[in-house]
């Protein structure tokens, strides 16, 4: 294999980490092996991003940064259920919620909790205003910006914001009415007073958040 290197090729037996990143291929890498530079494939999906760097022997998911400028792809992909590549994270076939982590072509189903919706192409749960060409969640086909209760909670519920929902929690001592869907001061008819206050120390950091439209599980 060693034969086979382009001139400008650098030699990982003459660096101090033995391993180097190919000069055409970004999901290939050579590493100094008794004393001679011998060339490796990344894992199906992954690209090389440096020794002791990425997910896996040193190779990282591509879209995570500029491997590739520059350069091209060695091998295409090899896809197995639900996965494209081998490697990598991949959305869901028919939900928007969900999406699929796939390892060595093992496909596992994960779920984006508090309203938040898949985002191709950040590769992760965002919020659904960047996220393009999904349905609005049926938890607000009544009120596209309105309140819904959580189940029997005194205190949690969904707030819809453009037709998807944000889990949120009341103030501490007070309790979400079902029927003026808002938080108020108990008791109501499902509610009674609440027994144990929330902790002091958790109002400010709760109520930043509620202000910042961020999720409160």
């Amino acid at each position: 294999i060693a034969s086979g290197q382009r001139q400008d090729q650098e030699d990982p037996c003459k660096t101090k980490s033995k391993v180097v990143s190919d000069v055409t291929y970004c999901d290939r890498y050579w590493e100094c092996i008794n004393s001679q530079p011998e060339l490796y494939d990344c894992p199906n999906g992954l690209v090389f991003a440096g020794k002791h760097r990425g997910v896996t022997e040193g190779c990282d998911y591509p879209w995570r940064s500029n491997y590739c400028e520059g350069k091209q792809l060695a091998n295409g992909p090899i896809s197995t259920e639900h996965c494209d590549w081998l490697y990598g994270i991949f959305g869901h076939e028919t939900s928007c919620t969900r999406y699929w982590t796939c390892w060595n072509g093992t496909a596992t189903e994960q779920l984006c909790i508090g309203g938040l919706l898949y985002n191709e192409n950040a590769h992760s749960c965002d919020w659904p205003e960047n996220v393009d060409g999904c349905q609005k969640h049926p938890l607000c086909n009544e009120d596209a910006n309105g309140n819904v209760p959580l189940g029997k909670s005194c205190n949690r519920y969904w707030q819809c914001q453009g037709g998807y929902p944000r889990l949120q929690r009341c103030p501490a001592m007070l309790v979400f009415d079902r029927r003026s869907l808002r938080c108020v001061v108990p008791p109501t008819e499902d509610c009674d007073i609440p027994t144990t206050p929330v902790p002091l120390e958790y109002e400010p950091e709760q109520q930043q958040q509620q202000q910042q439209g961020k999720v409160c599980l």
